[in-house]
């Protein structure tokens, strides 16, 4: 089963997200910069992460080709329409393997993808950090990004001085996908999760991996859940939010947000084009 290993937030002012996420009490690790163009920033977690990316040398875009999905051109055509939640990464204990199943699965097929970059540790040393990745996409969500990523050092993103922040939040507890079409995407993501999808019976089709659930849902079940409709309907199905469990709400006094059943959902106007919601740990 592959599990949630991040998720890309993508928008046009890398130093805006930092400050906006920072200000809700998460710890912001140093910035990162990809030979391929995009800038990041980390938000360690436990189990998963949060990549706030955007595109910095626009020059050093690597375009698709036959064959070769761009993870660059991808956040950059996103971008072209707007900020949001642009692609669901899953962990991958052997990217190669997922790539050969998802390809004998009718999935599409795009060569293997590595690379690596340095970066510094929370004590200040430097490192370097490497990925295998496996690409694949669908043709009814062409604006869901989603690829698997195998680390080659994953305790980097699993540094306990990193993942201390302010407002006590623990793990990306629950991905979102909504917009017209999304329930239709079970077969899909029973492929690229390897999890079985139950439906509850209220617009919904839950895929519960070891690092959060992957939810699709009806825009009315999105509503319900979040008081605000998906964000991007014109994309047809999308990554339109997502909840980070935390340990209690008291640390949340300072952000501004509406309670809708056990979530307390962000102002939506300062979180980039996608619904953020919090909601204490079980």
């Amino acid at each position: 089963m592959n599990g949630i290993n991040h998720l890309v937030l993508a928008g046009h002012d890398l130093g805006a997200m930092r400050r906006t996420y920072e200000a809700m009490g998460f710890k912001i690790s140093p910035r990162g910069q990809h030979p391929f163009g995009t800038g990041n920033t980390i938000i360690q977690l436990h189990g998963n992460y949060l990549e706030l990316l955007a595109v910095t040398v626009p020059e050093a875009i690597v375009e698709h080709r036959p064959g070769v999905f761009s993870f660059s051109a991808f956040n950059r055509d996103y971008l072209s329409r707007h900020e949001g939640f642009s692609m669901v990464v899953l962990d991958s204990r052997n990217a190669g393997a997922d790539r050969k199943n998802w390809v004998a699965r009718g999935l599409p097929q795009y060569e293997a993808f590595e690379f690596s970059r340095p970066a510094k540790l929370a004590s200040g040393e430097d490192v370097t950090i490497g990925f295998s990745l496996a690409f694949t996409s669908n043709p009814a969500a062409p604006w869901l990004g989603l690829f698997a990523c195998q680390h080659y050092n994953a305790s980097f993103y699993q540094q306990p001085e990193n993942q201390k922040h302010s407002n006590g939040a623990q793990t990306v507890s629950e991905v979102w996908v909504s917009g017209e079409g999304a329930l239709g995407l079970k077969d899909y993501f029973e492929i690229v999760t390897g999890a079985h999808g139950t439906h509850p019976g209220d617009g919904r089709v839950v895929f519960s991996t070891a690092t959060g659930d992957i939810v699709l849902s009806s825009a009315e079940a999105f509503r319900a859940a979040f008081g605000h409709p998906p964000f991007n309907m014109q994309d047809g199905p999308h990554l339109a939010g997502y909840t980070i469990a935390i340990r209690d709400f008291g640390a949340l006094r300072d952000i501004a947000g509406m309670r809708i059943g056990e979530r307390l959902v962000v102002e939506p106007s300062s979180t980039f084009g996608t619904c953020l919601a919090f909601t204490e740990q079980r």
